[in-house]
């Protein structure tokens, strides 16, 4: 926001009010939650949205998430109920029950979290979750792609809305810079707790948020870098567009897997080619992250070479006129849910559930049962990796092969939405 766009600090109120009205522009919410941490940000979000929901009607409740990992988070999280007990605003504290956890702590500490509040706001009849995130979010998610020499999707920066376990996710302030929801705060006394995480210079973004007081010199701003990202993020939208127009002109499912017509994915430029490899090994593999940029340049190799390949638990089968992308055998042996849980990250069963079934992949003993296979259409390869429903050793229903017995099978998520995620 420039100067001349900033209203006057009588207005400053106004215009934090008004700043939803972008993301629920088309029709606001009965039921809103607010994601709350304690901290400045969602606090400031919390008072804005209980004020909108006094005239613009519909209830506003708040969720806090303990992760258990750091003695003050429980203190955190109470004091987040003291204030919105005094507002009058409904409150939940979840706490995620987590053993060692390895790898990237701050990104399954995330996951969690949105896997969380998605759960818990089903069960509660809510479908709009609002973040806390600001402008100075934004710019620090920017300058961490510089840092990882990223590309389009790296650097367009957070969503401002999306769809996600159910529920609709938004970050209304993702253009406001933090300072105004501080100022918001200051001017109403209310405060907030500070997380000695975000001093933490073992984190990346932490780091990320000294540079930018390095860089305001330059004139380098976490508004101008929010907006940078935000104009990516329209160029972005335009090659998930083509790349979305591509899939449906070359790209069909089948059998959980993906088939595409070798000569039109030939034909498709660069940037589409690699996002079409990226969501169809991600939706296969049910993977949360794409793989490196090296191996999906090898993966290519394969396809034009027709060589067979393997990458992120998937299998790559070629053809002279197609390339089929599956799943790898060995991702799902030994991988076992009950039948009432979605198996594999993606296949949903429904059919008579009862107790002592489970989900197991169908396997290459499971289909010599299936007589009838031939007659699905459906692969060899494709079918071994399908869910069955087993009890025991005992082959029950594998509902893609042939044998139904009152199962159907179905994945929750079609393939070309793994192309919309980031």
């Amino acid at each position: 926001m420039t100067e001349a766009e900033r209203p006057g600090s009588d207005g400053e109120d106004a215009f934090l009010l008004h700043v939803p009205e972008r993301t629920y522009r088309e029709e606001w919410p009965a039921r809103i939650a607010v994601a709350v941490s304690g901290g400045s940000d969602s606090m400031a979000v919390l008072h804005l949205f209980s004020r909108l929901a006094g005239h613009r009607g519909g209830t506003v409740q708040a969720v806090t998430v303990d992760h258990r990992l750091r003695r003050e988070a429980a203190e955190e999280a109470r004091f987040v109920a003291r204030a919105c007990q005094r507002i009058g605003v409904s409150h939940e504290t979840l706490v995620w029950e987590h053993g060692e956890i390895t790898g990237n702590l701050q990104d399954q500490a995330r996951r969690a979290r949105h896997a969380l509040i998605a759960g818990w706001a089903r069960q509660n009849g809510i479908g709009d979750v609002v973040l806390g995130h600001t402008a100075d979010d934004q710019a620090e998610t920017l300058l961490i792609g510089l840092a990882r020499a990223a590309g389009i999707d790296g650097l367009s920066g957070m969503r401002r809305s999306w769809q996600e376990g159910g529920v609709r996710w938004a970050r209304p302030y993702l253009q406001t810079p933090r300072r105004d929801l501080r100022a918001y705060l200051t001017r109403h006394g209310i405060g907030w707790v500070e997380d000695p995480s975000n001093a933490d210079e073992r984190f990346l973004r932490v780091r990320a948020r000294r540079a930018l007081v390095a860089l305001a010199p330059l004139g380098i701003t976490a508004e101008g870098l929010a907006r940078a990202a935000s104009n990516l993020a329209l160029a972005r939208a335009d090659l998930v567009d083509l790349a979305l127009s591509t899939a449906a002109a070359t790209a069909r499912t089948e059998a959980g897997g993906v088939i595409f017509d070798l000569a039109g994915w030939k034909r498709a430029g660069n940037d589409t080619r690699r996002r079409l490899l990226i969501a169809a090994l991600r939706w296969v593999g049910s993977a949360p992250h794409a793989p490196r940029a090296e191996q999906i340049a090898r993966f290519e190799a394969a396809i034009r070479q027709g060589r067979a390949a393997t990458l992120a638990g998937c299998r790559l089968r070629t053809g002279d006129a197609a390339f089929s992308i599956i799943r790898e055998p060995s991702a799902v042996a030994g991988l076992e849910t009950p039948t009432d849980a979605i198996w594999d990250g993606r296949w949903r069963l429904s059919g008579p559930h009862a107790r002592g079934l489970v989900v197991r992949a169908l396997g290459a003993e499971g289909l010599r049962a299936c007589k009838a296979w031939p007659a699905t259409g459906h692969g060899r390869p494709a079918l071994v990796v399908s869910p069955a429903v087993w009890r025991g050793d005992a082959l029950v229903a594998a509902p893609l092969a042939g044998i139904a017995n009152g199962w159907t099978a179905e994945i929750v998520t079609d393939f070309p939405s793994a192309l919309l995620t980031h």
